[in-house]
């Protein structure tokens, strides 16, 4: 999804001390950039999300964004309370099929074992995979944790790492339609994947943009706005679920037809942003 800069991992760990990234709160994203993706280079690394390298917690606030009209299923605003590992693979040559298998498997010396959502590319930019993993109110890192094994280690080609806040788990898995009584029944959902940078005092704005309800008639099914703590190169990042295929293709269709008109969210995104890329995936666990 972008162009990213190295994890830090390694240089917070040389430091010994644990840093603590306090974040700001907003409400929920809304709707995917109209734009199609773009490819980006990405930080050369292997192996599983490493359940990272900070001691980052989630502060939040009572500040939401103001939000237009919107249908049942949109998401109500959100406090950013909980920390997430945003974890992008790409995976060796021939090992597709193997890194997705290892990805699915939760880590139990991970804090929240088992709270992952694993998305599959399917359109835009150059990872495969993509794990959030839910960490708690805050993330920590020990210095002598084993390393992968090779036969693990080898899997992937490159990955990156960062970490985010976002809303509690309960309203996470809400949005993301993995919540014990709707994951059997969303196995088809369509899930757009989108990071932000914004341009240089654009910042709120962008956060603002970002965080406004669904426009009525909008299909999406459920949304969810993080911000960086730290890691990639970019402040923001969207997760916007829909129904089906069909459900995704009507918003396109929507978006393509508002650009035409030269107005709606295409225009509005380019008057705030230096970078941003979307990539459509599917879900593959849980």
């Amino acid at each position: 999804m972008k162009s990213t800069v190295p994890f830090l991992a390694i240089a917070i760990l040389a430091l010994g001390p644990l840093t603590l990234a306090n974040a700001q709160s907003s409400s929920a994203h809304t709707t995917p950039a109209a734009s199609k993706a773009t490819k980006s280079s990405t930080s050369s690394a292997p192996s599983k999300p490493s359940m990272s390298s900070t001691s980052s917690t989630a502060a939040t606030s009572s500040d939401s964004s103001p939000a237009s009209t919107a249908p049942a299923a949109s998401t109500a605003p959100s406090a950013r309370t909980d920390v997430y590992h945003v974890h992008f693979s790409k995976a060796a040559l021939g090992k597709s099929a193997q890194l997705a298998d290892n990805l699915k498997k939760p880590d139990p010396q991970d804090p929240m074992a088992g709270h992952a959502l694993v998305l599959r590319h399917q359109e835009g930019d150059a990872w495969d995979y993509a794990v959030i993993q839910h960490m708690g109110s805050k993330a920590t890192v020990d210095a002598v944790r084993p390393a992968p094994a090779p036969g693990v280690r080898d899997l992937s080609d490159w990955h990156n790492d960062t970490f985010v806040n976002g809303p509690s788990w309960s309203e996470f898995t809400k949005a993301m339609g993995i919540d014990e009584a709707a994951k059997s029944k969303t196995g088809g959902s369509v899930y757009i994947i989108s990071v932000y940078r914004p341009a240089t005092g654009h910042r709120d704005q962008l956060e603002k943009m970002l965080g406004e309800a669904p426009a009525s008639g909008d299909p999406s099914a459920g949304n969810v706005l993080m911000q960086h703590l730290e890691g990639g190169a970019w402040s923001f990042l969207t997760i916007a679920r829909y129904n089906s295929w069909s459900d995704y293709a009507t918003s396109e269709s929507n978006s393509v037809a508002e650009t035409a008109k030269g107005q709606g969210g295409w225009f509005q995104l380019r008057e705030h942003v230096s970078f941003h890329n979307d990539t459509v995936c599917d879900r593959i666990a849980p």
